[in-house]
This record gives structure tokens, C-alpha cells and sequence, in this order.
């Protein structure tokens, strides 16, 4: 199994996130791990599951990475498994579906993705960090459930 993690990250935070979901899924599959911008499009091709983090900026997605997306081919993604996670800091859960999550996970559907989790926030301690205690394991935990997930003989 070919697994992409492809992340944007301001403070690191997020790119912390992504290691730390590489770091779990290593012994599972081969893993791809990219920056956004630094993404060939023939990694999207050869993926059996992706999955895309960023953080949230202003209940939205990065400046940055908004041309990124819209830059990339219509369904490039025909029908490959995706993922959505973020970074931010807590709010009220009414204001979480503005969550850079949300909106990576409709940008990947629209790419032709099928998503199989729901979009996943993972919290920083203020506006640049660092991560709060235990949301790296929250994060491997998660990575773990979307592999047993898509393939239950994978978790024995």
C-alpha cells in the first residue's frame, strides 16, 4: 500500500502532525511525506490513500495553499481514498466547521477523492503553538483507525 501524507505548515506544527502520522503507518505501508508545494502530480496517481493537512488561518484555509489546490487537475483523484486533518486552536464547536479540515476535505472531493473519515482537528496551544500534550498520539491513533479502517486484516 502507497499512503501520501502532504501537508502545509506554517509554525511546524503541522508538519509535526504529518511525521508523527508517517512515524505510525512506516511498518504498514511505503509513505510518501510532502510538502504542498513541493507535491509532483504523479504522487496523487500512485496513492491508494491520502492524506492532506494544513492549518487553520482565520476559519479558513492558508492564502498559500488555496492556488495549490485549485491548480491541480479535476479529478485527479478518481475515487482514491482521502483524509482530512488540521491544526488550530480551540474554539467553539459551532465555529469548527469553518476548520481548515473541512475545507481540505471538500477540495479533495472535488478532486475526485472519496473521503472515509471525517475531517480531524488536532489543537495548538495559541495562535502558533505548540501542539497540546498528547495530540501526537491522538494523531498516530487516528492514522492507525483509517488504515484498520480501509483494510480490518491490516490491524493483526
Amino acid at each position: 500500500m502507497n499512503i501520501s501524507i502532504v501537508y502545509f505548515s506554517k509554525y511546524g506544527n503541522t508538519q509535526r502532525l504529518a511525521e508523527a502520522l508517517a512515524e505510525s503507518l512506516d511498518a504498514k505501508a511505503v509513505i510518501l511525506l510532502f510538502p504542498l508545494d513541493q507535491l509532483p502530480n504523479s504522487n496523487w496517481r500512485e496513492a491508494d490513500l491520502i492524506l492532506m493537512g494544513s492549518p487553520t488561518h482565520n476559519m479558513n484555509l492558508p492564502e498559500a495553499v488555496r492556488p495549490l489546490l485549485s491548480s491541480l487537475p479535476r479529478k485527479i483523484l478518481p475515487k482514491t481514498p482521502v483524509a482530512a486533518f488540521d491544526t488550530s486552536y480551540k474554539m467553539s464547536p459551532w465555529l469548527s466547521r469553518f476548520s481548515a479540515a473541512n475545507k481540505l476535505a471538500s477540495k479533495l472531493r472535488k478532486l475526485g477523492g472519496k473521503l472515509i473519515v471525517a475531517p480531524e482537528t488536532f489543537y495548538v496551544m495559541g495562535k502558533e503553538g505548540p501542539l497540546y500534550e498528547g495530540e501526537i498520539q491522538r494523531a498516530q491513533s487516528w492514522a492507525l483507525a483509517i488504515l484498520e479502517r480501509m483494510h480490518p486484516e491490516a490491524g493483526n
